[in-house]
């Protein structure tokens, strides 16, 4: 299969972009909030609920970056939304575990990132398979996003969502996983870490601008630069550490691998968790020293045990819940920081081809990269 996300370039101050961004996902964001609707419903919960909920966390946001706060009001103009339906977006994550009282994520994501010293021609590469509920299996789109006096960012998104995973243009890639802890609360969102850490230039900066936030929940973040520099960020509203490479990469899934964290863990698919986490490591450990694209979007295929998928379609989820409910990886994303690139699978990535976005349209005659990498 060959299909691939709607790309969009939105430029100007962050109210323009988040018009633009509004306007031109106009459709897609009142699919994703009337899905959100029916999935709050379905816990007993009105999205007016939700909206006032998630604005509770609005002075969080303005206390770290009023820009983002602009942007997510211009996301409501363009998209013809009320403001708390915009920072709903942002925070369903917080929101239904506020309103819940549990945590609504189950086996979300798979990540790496590979140094250099890995890489063939000493490339460096960050990504994931971004395992979601199959509601959002539509909702994704790639966006550049250039923001006046800030890097310049090239993420993938669900629709309406101003952050999520992906590079700027200054050599630094952001991705990042869910971790189920009790300590959530009131403070800045986890999807919003992005955006925070792609206004740097290194890890080393990004790593200390996300150690400054009063965080509201807990997420992985897993980074890295052109320099070749890497770090995995484990985190919890109050604690965050940081694991390094180790044999030249970092892996992980949806538990903690700090032992000092562990205590924190309350995953109920944890074993799903270390398989996956176990299968990719071990794969990038047996890849050699010429690790390319190809070789990586070989791993993130991977459907070698029933049940315990890399690559996971909603049929592999068998449970008596609604449709739009089941997990699925809903993207893949390998990205190249060094070079200003991503590729990116519109779906499970057994099941459809990786396309490559960068900075500048691709041309014939690129050296950013050969023309037979457009698609792997």
């Amino acid at each position: 299969m060959t299909a691939s996300f709607p790309f969009h370039h939105f430029t100007g101050s962050h109210t323009e972009v988040g018009r633009q961004h509004g306007a031109a996902l106009k459709d897609q964001i009142a699919l994703h909030l009337d899905r959100l609707r029916r999935r709050f419903e379905r816990q007993g919960f009105t999205l007016s609920q939700a909206e006032e909920a998630a604005l509770e966390y609005r002075s969080s946001i303005r206390d770290v970056s009023v820009g983002l706060d602009e942007e997510i009001a211009g996301l409501a103009e363009g998209a013809g939304i009320s403001l708390g339906a915009a920072f709903l977006l942002q925070l369903r994550a917080e929101v239904f575990v506020q309103l819940v009282g549990k945590h609504g994520a189950e086996q979300e994501c798979t990540t790496f990132a590979i140094l250099p010293e890995l890489g063939a021609s000493d490339r460096g590469f960050v990504g994931q398979n971004v395992d979601l509920p199959a509601m959002y299996h539509d909702l994704m789109a790639v966006v550049h996003l250039a923001v006046d006096g800030e890097p310049e960012v090239l993420m993938v998104i669900p629709a309406g969502q101003i952050s999520y995973i992906g590079l700027n243009n200054a050599g630094l890639g952001v991705f990042g996983n869910y971790l189920h802890c009790a300590s959530w609360r009131q403070g800045f969102p986890r999807y919003l870490y992005t955006r925070v850490a792609l206004r740097e230039r290194s890890v080393a900066a990004a790593e200390a601008a996300l150690r400054q936030l009063d965080r509201a929940s807990s997420r992985n973040v897993i980074m890295l630069d052109a320099a070749g520099s890497a770090v995995d960020l484990e985190n919890t509203a109050e604690t965050i550490v940081a694991l390094h490479p180790v044999n030249g990469f970092l892996a992980h899934a949806n538990h903690y691998l700090e032992s000092t964290l562990q205590h924190n863990e309350s995953n109920p698919w944890l074993e799903n968790s270390e398989i996956r986490y176990a299968r990719l490591a071990s794969s990038i450990a047996g890849g050699g020293t010429h690790i390319a694209p190809a070789d990586i979007a070989a791993m993130l295929r991977d459907r070698s045990d029933t049940g315990n998928e890399l690559s996971i379609y909603p049929e592999d989820d068998d449970r008596d819940i609604a449709e739009e409910d089941r997990n699925m990886t809903v993207t893949s994303v390998i990205a190249e920081p060094g070079r200003g690139q991503f590729w990116v699978a519109s779906g499970p990535p057994s099941r459809y081809e990786y396309h490559r976005f960068t900075f500048a349209p691709i041309s014939p005659d690129s050296e950013l990269a050969p023309a037979d990498e457009a698609v792997l």
